[in-house]
């Protein structure tokens, strides 16, 4: 077994075929960088209800942090509970093979020790993570026809072969559950990956409307997500496949804001080791979502014309933006019918 602390020779990810990671780069960052500003400057001129000032363009909160980190989690019953996902400033949640969920957790404002368990990365992260400028994403494989590509995409890759000391095993847990990111090496390490820039969210008060919801489900075909509202902690207490979401350290998962955001789910050109399908999830596009804030729930239109863009949430009954909760937000990434 490789372990990931060392930097040997290749990367694996057994449970995914994941191939060796060599080091090479292609060079069309300049070009990828400019388009992606120029995405963020479009977007940014739509304007906002509600000055944003200095805040966390991805919370609404005071610290918006230095560099954006992305991290591949697992989330399959062994991998939980998972490290540093009550630290993250968005998680997102997405279809993989035999229609089982996984994460991908962004950072900024507050970094946790250890991120994980890491797991290999997708193709769809690459167009999730465009609107980010180039972030840096940490992930544990990949499948080696997907790896020219994901080295030519506009990420900082931080996978344990390119990342020396940045990585850790559990003895407690079984491989392929147990390797875990120290995100303030992992962050440090990420030299020249983007500052948080404005990716489409608004934040401000409850608008009017809506509905009244104390609790909401999310279904793929080998998973499900349940966010309940809690008042007395003014958030959504999340569950996976039935059983309370929780930090190692035993507090309750817990976003402000969560987004069900309707998207296309179609078959990718890759498999896993044992035949399964990829799902690729299109971002780019538009369609209908569901947000849920302050125990009320708000149909909404989601549109994000281009991949070096942002993501804009309007009222589903008129062209105003709908403002988020301030804290943390869950996008759960679900098949449109």
């Amino acid at each position: 077994m490789d372990d990931p602390t060392r930097r040997p020779g290749p990367l694996t990810d057994a449970a995914d075929g994941a191939a060796p990671h060599r080091a090479r780069r292609t060079v069309l960052r300049a070009a990828l960088a400019t388009a992606a500003a120029l995405g963020a400057g479009t977007l940014a001129a739509c304007g906002s209800d509600e000055d944003q000032g200095d805040a966390s363009p991805f919370t609404g909160e005071p610290h918006k942090g230095e560099r954006v980190l992305a991290v591949k989690v697992d989330n399959v019953a062994a991998a939980r509970p998972q490290n540093g996902l009550d630290h993250a400033d968005i998680v997102y949640t997405e279809q993989v093979e035999a229609g089982l969920s996984r994460i991908l957790a962004v950072f900024a404002s507050d970094l946790p020790a250890t991120v994980g368990p890491v797991r290999s990365a997708r193709e769809s992260d690459i167009e999730l993570l465009r609107q980010f400028g180039e972030p840096a994403l940490a992930f544990s494989g990949v499948q080696s026809k997907l790896l020219p590509t994901l080295e030519a995409a506009p990420l900082r890759l931080l996978p344990p072969g390119e990342l020396p000391g940045g990585y850790e095993r559990d003895p407690d847990r079984r491989v392929p559950h147990n390797l875990y990111l120290k995100a303030r090496r992992a962050q440090q390490a990420a030299e020249g990956a983007s500052a948080p820039r404005d990716i489409g969210y608004r934040f401000g008060s409850a608008p009017g409307g809506g509905r009244a919801t104390d609790r909401q489900t999310v279904r793929y075909p080998g998973a499900r997500f349940t966010f309940t509202w809690s008042a007395d902690r003014g958030r959504w207490l999340v569950a996976m496949d039935g059983a309370a979401a929780r930090a190692r350290d035993g507090g309750r998962l817990a976003p402000a804001t969560v987004v069900i955001q309707y998207v296309t789910v179609r078959p990718s050109r890759f498999h896993d080791s044992s035949g399964s399908i990829t799902p690729y999830t299109e971002t780019v596009g538009s369609g209908d979502a569901l947000v849920l804030r302050d125990g009320m729930a708000y149909e909404a239109h989601w549109s994000r014309p281009s991949a070096s863009g942002g993501t804009a949430f309007t009222r589903a009954d008129g062209g105003d933006r709908l403002p988020f909760a301030r804290g943390q937000v869950w996008v759960a990434l679900v098949k449109k019918s």
